[in-house]
């Protein structure tokens, strides 16, 4: 499960550096959860060569994760962004300066506004 996870975020964040052909038969796999026998059939290439698309495909997306680590970074801000809005609530909690309160709830919009473009 984990594997295709990984393939999935990788996918997400580098599939259209693929040729068409390989997003067709990469999403394919890791998408609709097709077989390997039945992506052969529909596109009329051998069982071995949907395998070794998909093993070549698995390389790209990891150089380019290893080369500009965009995943990383999108889980690191993730964690960032949910770290900032515990401290939002628990500030606003605690508070009672309605000037303090309008920053808080102007930070909160802003947080909003990041994880939207997420």
């Amino acid at each position: 499960m984990e594997k295709i996870v990984k393939q999935a975020l990788l996918f997400d964040f580098y599939g259209e550096l693929l040729t068409e052909h390989q997003k067709k038969v990469y999403y394919d796999v890791i998408s609709e959860d097709m077989s390997y026998s039945e992506i052969a059939e529909e596109y009329n290439i051998s069982r071995q060569g949907v395998f070794d698309l998909v093993r070549r495909c698995d390389k790209i997306l990891l150089d380019y994760e290893e080369k500009l680590h965009l995943i990383d970074k999108f889980s690191k801000a993730k964690e960032n962004i949910k770290d900032i809005s515990e401290i939002t609530a628990a500030l606003k909690v605690k508070n009672s300066d309605p000037e303090l309160t309008e920053m808080i709830e102007k930070v909160e919009k802003r947080l909003d506004e990041i994880i939207e473009d997420f």
